[in-house]
């Protein structure tokens, strides 16, 4: 009697524990075919090009081209010349609540009248503001970016930290209006490629994880500060306003970068 108990419990704990492994397989193969690919690898269809100085879609001198299933930001047709041609690619949609990961690296060498800061830096700015409301002049979008960092071979260099502009955040409980922040991610030198992940929580919550590790988190991204090449007054009176959604982009700052696996999942 006693054994046949045992045994009754035995299988109906098994039959427990199997069913609540195929519904924890059920849940994760779900969430893995809400990963939706943003880019296809073969042309920049549903993307929008912004160029300082430059008309909406104009791809000035072939700045973002597709090459052996990446996304490339290159500077080969520029004649040797950048001229704060600062650029941005946006997806075609707004998106507010995401995980979005992607894979990038640094290669060759800067233009040569790139700014010393702008050497292997690039980023990914979220929340931004709409690719055909930039002013011709302006350098970049109202956003939050994600800053992408590639190690000098000297000393310390960490990527994914933030940048903020035309915004602020808060951090630590205290609303932030230095530029930019520092991550506490390693170094990455050479032309490796480094794994980057964005949490965005509508105007809650966002961190940024490198490689599987958390590295920076801050909360409430709101409209704030100035934007360069633009009149002040278009964006004082949106001064606290919550970014709420907004535009991805992909950011070209003089140094020559790769983007791939662009992939979003889209959270309740």
């Amino acid at each position: 009697m006693k054994k046949t108990k045992l045994n009754s419990f035995l299988a109906v704990f098994l039959l427990l524990g199997s069913i609540s492994f195929s519904n924890g397989q059920n849940h994760q193969k779900n969430e893995d075919d809400k990963w939706v690919s943003l880019f296809n690898g073969k042309d920049l269809k549903d993307w929008h090009i912004k160029i300082k100085g430059h008309l909406l879609d104009e791809n000035y001198k072939n700045t973002f081209r597709v090459v052996n299933g990446v996304m490339q930001v290159n500077y080969d047709e520029y004649n040797g010349t950048f001229n704060t041609s600062y650029g941005h690619i946006f997806y075609k949609k707004e998106f507010s609540n995401y995980r979005l990961k992607l894979q990038y690296r640094f290669t060759g060498e800067q233009i040569k009248d790139g700014a010393g800061w702008a050497k292997r830096n690039s980023g990914v700015m979220v929340h931004c503001q709409a690719p055909e409301t930039m002013e011709l002049e302006q350098n970049f979008p109202v956003s939050i970016e994600v800053q992408l960092l590639g190690g000098l071979n000297d000393g310390e260099r960490p990527t994914g930290n933030l940048c903020t502009p035309g915004t602020h955040v808060v951090m630590n409980g205290k609303l932030q209006k230095k530029h930019c922040f520092n991550s506490n991610s390693k170094t990455y030198n050479g032309d490796q490629w480094v794994s980057l992940e964005i949490l965005v929580r509508n105007d809650s919550v966002i961190s940024h994880m490198i490689n599987g590790e958390t590295v920076l988190t801050y909360s409430k991204p709101q409209i704030g500060g100035s934007v360069e090449n633009v009149d002040p007054k278009v964006w004082k009176s949106k001064e606290g306003k919550p970014l709420k959604k907004g535009y991805i982009s992909l950011q070209s700052e003089s140094h020559p970068v790769e983007f791939k696996n662009i992939e979003i999942l889209e959270l309740n």
